[in-house]
């Protein structure tokens, strides 16, 4: 099983604790997700997170609807934590997210390794773009929202 590393960041202006609670709240991750996804939380609101906690998705990968569990295995507020996918599209996926405190706030990271089925065609030509894509929208989504950090809303 070859295991891919994907990883971003991205510089916020909150601070580390706002940062943290924003990113802690599994609905913000519905909120920040392309519409493409059609991506819902199943698990009944609100979700109280904490290690161990399992929360579950529907969504949509191009255009086929899976069901996503994903568990979190670290919880170190307002630093890190960490969730696996348990049940998903991906053989193997475990999502690392960091948050530093940096030049008036934060600087938040994601590190993900993953492995996916078909390893061969599935990874270049649709899972890798599929990433990338989604990165790049939730990071615009977060800017939207937040700011660029001189004080203006895209």
């Amino acid at each position: 099983m070859r295991i891919h590393k994907f990883e971003s960041e991205l510089w916020l202006p909150l601070s580390l604790e706002e940062a943290f609670r924003f990113f802690a709240d599994a609905t913000n991750l519905e909120a920040t997700s392309p519409p493409w996804l059609h991506f819902h939380i199943v698990t009944p609101q609100p979700i109280a997170i904490y290690e161990e906690v399992l929360i579950d998705y529907r969504l949509r990968v191009r255009g086929l609807p899976l069901r996503w569990r994903r568990r979190i295995n670290v919880w170190e507020s307002p630093h890190r934590f960490v969730d696996e996918q348990l049940r998903g599209p991906y053989r193997r996926c475990i999502h690392e997210h960091t948050f530093e405190a940096r030049d008036g706030g934060t600087l938040t990271r994601d590190v993900v390794h993953y492995a996916v089925p078909f390893d061969f065609i599935a990874h270049r030509w649709f899972v890798h773009p599929d990433v990338e894509k989604f990165c790049g929208y939730r990071a615009e989504a977060l800017k939207k929202r937040f700011g660029d950090g001189h004080g203006k809303k895209l």
